[in-house]
């Protein structure tokens, strides 16, 4: 049994207030007993302003809360996955990447990934989204060894696309992570349905740490952070409020779902449809 840790935050537009807070966060996890913790989605910075946004975003070298929280994770003797943070793209385009880090109980970057579908929408209340004017998609998909054993990466918009994870499980995934900042009418229709859906196909623990409130941008995000076993049960759900949150996981269930639905051993390569 391994204990992890959630932190679901409010993050805002100042990276030092929101970096104090995530280390703050990294304390309390291992004085929990957790031997991980996952962070959501832009949780160094959550600004929809990009003018504003741009005067703090920098290269992954000189990134500050990326060392603050490296150096959080050696004091303390944890593992982190910082579920993204806003940083200079290396294509010196003037975008951003959306990049998700692993970081181990020594304070070094094991792994990152950088998130591959953009949030381009129109919604119904009249929120509009685009982040391909502001953000470089990224192209390879990441699994990682930690603790809790083989850990697939993928950040928020990615779960509404079941391929990736496929072959993040079909790579060996027996965790994924999928880090957030949910809309509230898009996580009120679709959050929990989404995540147990990608947990029960793949027969993977599912671990999704979200963004929650009013943020200083205007935007509003949903909340209920969630730790879902490979059966697709809640095991964690943190509902409204930021804070720390644990649950405690065998990676054995991994192994018992899969040998009696060997989903990943039964998938086949799907033909192109035809009509007709």
């Amino acid at each position: 049994m391994t204990r992890i840790a959630i932190a679901q935050t409010c993050s805002g537009i100042d990276p030092q207030a929101n970096a104090a807070a995530l280390v703050a966060a990294v304390a309390a996890a291992a004085d929990g007993g957790a031997a991980m913790l996952f962070m959501p989605e832009m949780c160094g910075l959550l600004d929809g302003n990009r003018t504003r946004a741009a005067a703090h975003v920098r290269a992954q070298a000189d990134d500050p809360t990326l060392k603050a929280l490296c150096d959080a994770a050696a004091a303390h003797k944890i593992w982190l996955h910082i579920g993204s943070l806003a940083l200079l793209s290396e294509a010196g385009d003037g975008r951003f990447v959306n990049r998700g880090f692993v970081i181990d109980d020594a304070g070094k970057i094991v792994a990152h990934y950088d998130k591959m579908h953009l949030f381009d929408v129109d919604l119904p209340t009249g929120e509009s989204w685009r982040e391909s004017s502001t953000y470089a998609p990224g192209a390879r998909a990441v699994v990682a060894e930690t603790p809790l054993g083989r850990l697939g990466l993928s950040i928020c918009y990615d779960q509404r696309f079941p391929a990736l994870y496929a072959g993040l499980s079909a790579a060996g995934a027996q965790v994924l992570s999928v880090p957030a900042a949910f809309t509230v009418p898009t996580g009120k229709a679709h959050w929990h349905v989404l995540l147990r859906a990608r947990a029960i196909e793949n027969a993977s623990f599912v671990i999704a740490a979200a963004q929650y409130g009013t943020h200083e941008d205007g935007r509003a995000t949903f909340g209920h952070s969630l730790v879902i076993s490979p059966w697709g049960e809640v095991i964690l759900d943190m509902g409204e409020g930021v804070g720390v949150g644990f649950a405690d996981m065998d990676l054995a269930q991994v192994d018992d779902v899969r040998s009696r639905i060997p989903v990943i051993r039964h998938r086949r390569t799907i033909p192109e449809a035809v009509s007709g």
